[in-house]
């Protein structure tokens, strides 16, 4: 799924216009039916709906959602900001509309359940309660500035009551992409934002999740050219998207066809970091994985993974030796490997002579924070999984999570490597500077060993001759949704790593396409 611009959102809502064809005010009022329909089905007639429309098509969809409301018989109340007597067109048809169908209905049926007022001068605020449902419905994607004056105060005035609030499209004064110059108490915080055919950028950013609540995209047909006017480095992966990358295994498979993995891992003390790196490792299909770490985790590694072979370190406590690895298809370096002034060196010296496919995590990644100018020594379509403390290694600290994607695009760009940017919705930069954000996982991992689990997975999946990219992507997607089968059975709170690692054939079932019986 694309993530357009602003800009491009309004591009393609002209496309459609043009080419489907429809009028823009039918066009709207199949984007109002979309969100009075998600009201319909999640709050009942009882509930008092206050509806806060502002003077542009965004207040046009609010005043066909309250015409719409009110034909099923919610008692509405209506606000209406025309302070400047300037009305977009579909606006003023919809306020049209609202009246006429409220004048009908109570000259025919003596019914009178929507409160129109027009605001042109001063406001009087409704009283807001716990029980109501606020429409935000006063600016859409066209806002381009800070909302201010009278705007501002209204938008507090809601932010502050109990009420529970939607917000149609995006929340009002929230920007589709860069809200670094924003002010930020002007936008309103929604419970609910109904999306319309595309998410938005901002959506993706964890310091916007107290404005956007939680999030649904509505499909109301828009048509995407899908040319170089529609052109976008974001994207929203979806399962159908995954299930395209995912192979099948041939009937005559065996240990030698699968991938030979080389896993880098472990230090005195850290052997719980090679373990689940290895077992996900073995748990996502690889034909065979070597462990490379100190003898001192011999016996626990063992007894964890007897799948596993050991390869010792001439070290006994860590990572100290580079050594050659031709006989491995791919290779992970970092899972508690420490900081020592031996592993430093050593770990410089076997990313610069190693050319199989290579996934970089964890103390390697500390590592490279610590030498940055080290990072031009790695290889082309090389993978980092870095979580938030180890990227802002790479590219300094940042004003907001903007700025740092796009630090971490130019950085990927300039190497031409891959950076993993976990946390939810977790992102995928690539070489060519396009973003993947991943529609699975959940809160329950955010818990120590998640990231080792990640790395087993996108490492079998390069030893399995899947490409960087599709590795990558694929081995996010599946590490989410093991995740989420895992929080399904076991809840957010109850769940560890290793549970991550159990969940993964479940994960890897759920994805493969069900054949016909």
């Amino acid at each position: 799924m694309k993530i357009l611009s602003a800009v491009q959102l309004k591009g393609v809502d002209a496309y459609t216009i043009e080419h489907e064809p429809v009028s823009s005010i039918n066009l709207m009022e199949r984007a109002s039916r979309a969100v009075a329909d998600k009201i319909r089905a999640r709050w009942d007639t009882d509930t008092p709906i206050k509806i806060f429309a502002g003077p542009g098509n965004n207040g046009g969809d609010a005043l066909a959602i309250a015409r719409m409301l009110g034909e099923s018989n919610y008692k509405v109340y209506v606000y209406l900001f025309n302070t400047s007597d300037s009305l977009s067109p579909d606006c003023q048809t919809n306020k049209q509309r609202l009246i006429d169908f409220q004048s009908v209905k109570q000259s025919m049926l003596g019914i009178r359940n929507i409160e129109f007022v027009e605001i042109t001068s001063q406001f009087t605020p409704p009283k807001l309660e716990e029980g109501d449902l606020v429409v935000d419905g006063l600016f859409g994607t066209g806002l381009s500035r800070p909302l201010n004056g009278g705007f501002a105060s209204v938008v507090k005035y809601i932010n502050a009551s109990p009420a529970t609030v939607v917000s149609i499209d995006v929340p009002s004064g929230l920007m589709c992409e860069d809200n670094t110059y924003n002010v930020m108490n002007h936008i309103v915080r929604a419970t609910v934002t109904y999306t319309i055919q595309y998410p938005k950028l901002a959506f993706f950013f964890p310091e916007h999740e107290q404005y956007i609540g939680e999030w649904e995209v509505l499909d109301i047909g828009i048509i995407d050219p899908d040319n170089e006017d529609t052109q976008t480095p974001y994207y929203f992966t979806e399962k159908s998207d995954m299930q395209r990358m995912l192979k099948s295994r041939s009937k005559f498979a065996h240990k030698g066809t699968e991938g030979h993995a080389l896993l880098i891992a472990g230090k005195k003390g850290m052997a719980g970091a090679a373990i689940l790196s290895a077992k996900a490792c073995m748990r996502s299909g690889v034909g065979k994985v070597t462990v490379r770490t100190p003898e001192c985790n011999a016996r626990i590694l063992q007894v964890a993974v007897p799948e596993a072979v050991l390869n010792f370190d001439v070290d006994p406590n860590c990572f100290s030796q580079s050594f050659d690895t031709h006989e491995f298809d791919a290779m992970a370096i970092g899972p508690g490997i420490g900081t020592d002034s031996y592993t430093v060196q050593a770990f410089i010296e076997q990313v610069s002579m190693s050319k199989c496919p290579m996934v970089i995590d964890a103390d390697a990644l500390n590592i490279i924070g610590s030498h940055r100018g080290w990072i031009t020594q790695l290889p082309r379509c090389c993978i980092l999984t870095p979580h938030k403390k180890e990227l802002f290694g790479l590219i300094s600290t940042t004003r907001n999570s903007y700025e740092e994607l796009e630090r971490t695009r130019e950085l990927c760009v300039r190497q031409q490597i891959y950076i993993v940017i976990k946390g939810a919705y977790s992102a995928v930069v690539t070489p060519e500077g396009n973003v993947f954000f991943n529609s699975t996982g959940n809160p329950g991992m955010a818990t120590a060993g998640s990231g080792d689990v990640l790395t087993g997975i996108i490492l079998a999946l390069l030893a399995q001759a899947y490409t960087p990219d599709v590795a990558v992507r694929l081995g996010v997607y599946l590490h989410g949704l093991a995740g989420d089968l895992a929080a399904d059975d076991l809840t957010y709170e109850g769940m560890i790593s290793s549970d991550l690692v159990n969940y993964l054939p479940k994960a890897f079932k759920a994805l493969k396409p069900k054949t016909k019986e």
